[in-house]
C-alpha cells in the first residue's frame, strides 16, 4: 500500500471513530439526522454512504433508495412516499437520491411536467422548514463531478461485472444531456437553498478526498459535545446564493 493510501485509510478510520462516537451521542439524546445525497450519475454517492454506514449502528441507521414510483404513488402528494422514511429519535437516515428527483432526472427526462417542477421548487423549502422546525437535522449534499471523470466512471462500470447493479438505462443519457442536467442542477440549487436547509457542494473527481470531506462535514454539522469537529477543506463549500456552477 502506498503512503498516500495509508494516509487515507488512517484519516478515514479516525473520522469513522468520530462518527461512531457522534452517533452514540445522537442515540442517547434522541437526535434525528437526515442526510440527502444528490448528484450526477457516478458522482460517488454509493461509496460515500458505504463509508458512513460501515460501522454505524445497524438498527438506528437506514439507507433509503426508492425505486420508480408505483401507479398509485404517482397520484399522491409528491412528498408523501418520502415522509414514511423520515428518522425517529436516535435514527440516522441517508437518502441515496431523494425528493429532488423531481428537479433533476424527472425534469430532464420529461418524466414530469414543467409546472410540476415549478411547484416542487416552491414547496421543497417549505417542506424542509417543517422538518427542521420539528428538530430534524437536515444535511443536503450535492456531489459534483466533471464531465470527463463521469465519462470514465460510466465506461468502467460497463467493463466491471461486479458493478452490474450500478448500471442504469439512464446512464447513456448522462453524457448526452450534460448541459440539460447542468441547467436543472443550477436552478435546483438556487431555488431550494435556504437558511434552514442549505446546499453543500462537494467536489468528487477525487473519490477518497470527497469521502473524507463528507464525513468531516456531517461531523461539523452535528458538532456533538464530545468532539471537536474540524471544518472540511476547500473542496467542500456551502452553496452561495445565486451562484452557478461551471458546466
Amino acid at each position: 500500500m502506498s503512503k498516500k493510501s495509508e494516509d487515507y485509510e488512517r484519516e478515514l478510520e479516525s473520522l469513522q471513530v468520530q462518527w461512531v462516537q457522534a452517533q452514540a451521542w445522537m442515540i442517547e439524546t434522541g437526535q434525528r439526522l437526515l442526510v440527502v445525497f444528490e448528484g450526477r450519475d457516478s458522482a460517488g454517492k454509493d461509496g460515500a454512504i458505504k463509508r458512513i454506514t460501515e460501522y454505524a449502528a445497524p438498527r438506528m441507521t437506514r439507507v433509503v433508495a426508492l425505486p420508480k414510483p408505483t401507479e398509485r404513488e404517482t397520484t399522491q402528494w409528491y412528498f408523501q412516499r418520502y415522509v414514511a422514511h423520515l428518522p425517529a429519535a436516535g435514527e440516522t437516515v441517508l437518502f441515496n437520491r431523494s425528493w429532488y428527483n423531481r428537479a433533476g432526472v424527472e425534469a430532464v427526462m420529461g418524466f414530469c411536467k414543467p409546472e410540476q417542477t415549478d411547484l416542487f421548487l416552491k414547496e421543497a423549502p417549505r417542506f424542509e422548514q417543517s422538518l427542521t422546525n420539528d428538530g430534524i437535522r437536515l444535511v443536503k449534499l450535492w456531489l459534483d463531478i466533471s464531465k470527463e471523470e463521469q465519462a470514465a466512471r460510466l465506461a468502467a462500470r460497463m467493463e466491471d461485472p461486479l458493478k452490474r447493479f450500478k448500471i442504469s438505462p439512464l446512464d447513456a443519457e448522462a453524457q448526452k444531456r450534460w448541459d440539460a442536467y447542468s441547467a436543472a442542477r443550477d436552478r435546483m440549487l438556487k431555488e431550494s437553498n435556504s437558511d434552514w436547509a442549505p446546499w453543500t457542494v462537494v467536489a468528487t473527481d477525487k473519490k477518497k478526498q470527497a469521502r473524507l470531506n463528507i464525513l468531516r462535514h456531517i461531523l461539523h454539522q452535528l458538532n456533538p459535545p464530545s468532539l471537536d469537529a474540524k471544518e472540511p477543506d476547500s473542496e467542500i463549500a456551502r452553496r452561495p446564493r445565486g451562484a452557478v456552477l461551471a458546466k
